[in-house]
């Protein structure tokens, strides 16, 4: 496995989120945790956690897992997730075990992971600085690990992996990433709006028509479900599709 100051040099140099993630499950699979789901929202409001579309969403369970996980809603009811919500650090997965700590609309969520092998684990809730944001890891432990197996992990190992858990989060928050994607024209023109040109100007700064420019920023704010540029100029800033430095194929 590779030293920790290893790992966070790689983690830290990663120039993308698929690069990120390959490096951040393998680091975790060698501890013994070989499932992870990474979640992260922007825009939690009470109850809801904002469109899934604007969810930073990654894992590498199953698909069967994930589907059922997601379509059947479970990821609303899984008693973890409730924890993650409203708490900061690392929960071991024997919380669920304690009395009344798993609500009645959440246990056919339990029983779901149960059914898909998904039964030992911690979960790591980040810190949040603002209301509006939360972000969590779930950490599965492989098949054939019990969670006293885990618990022996994490005596060992857990302060070390919280860290490296910490440092993967607050790195994709650097990367661009969204099921939201805008064109490099749409990119480009809200770059110059937060630069703040006029259509008229970006008009003539691009050699387009005013219309043109209209055209895109329309295209730009549905692409990125709101109602004004001002927003979409915003929402783009926090999926880092702003002043993006395209990478090229040499």
């Amino acid at each position: 496995m590779d030293t920790f100051l290893t790992y966070l040099d790689r983690v830290t140099n990663a120039p993308s989120v698929e690069q990120l993630w390959s490096l951040h499950t393998d680091a975790m699979a060698a501890y013994g945790f070989d499932r992870l789901i990474y979640g992260f929202t922007r825009y939690r409001s009470g109850g809801s956690l904002g469109d899934p579309q604007d969810w930073v969403l990654l894992t590498n369970h199953g698909d069967t897992f994930m589907e059922g996980f997601l379509s059947h809603g479970h990821i609303y009811r899984a008693p973890m997730v409730r924890w993650a919500l409203n708490n900061t650090g690392a929960c071991s997965w024997r919380w669920m075990s304690e009395p009344g700590n798993i609500l009645e609309p959440e246990k056919a969520a339990v029983d779901f992971n149960i059914s898909q092998n998904v039964t030992a684990g911690y979960t790591v809730s980040f810190l949040s600085v603002s209301e509006r944001t939360k972000g969590a890891m779930a950490l599965t432990a492989r098949p054939g690990l019990t969670q006293d197996d885990v618990e022996d992990i994490w005596a060992e190992h857990g302060d070390a992996i919280t860290v490296m858990n910490n440092v993967m989060h607050l790195k994709i928050q650097t990367l661009p990433y969204s099921q939201r994607q805008l064109t490099k024209r749409q990119r480009e023109v809200l770059q110059w709006v937060g630069d703040g040109k006029t259509t008229q100007d970006i008009a003539i700064l691009l050699e387009l028509t005013p219309a043109t420019i209209e055209k895109h920023l329309r295209l730009a704010r549905e692409a990125l479900d709101v109602e004004t540029t001002a927003q979409a100029v915003l929402k783009a800033a926090f999926y880092n599709q702003m002043f993006v430095i395209d990478s090229e194929a040499a």
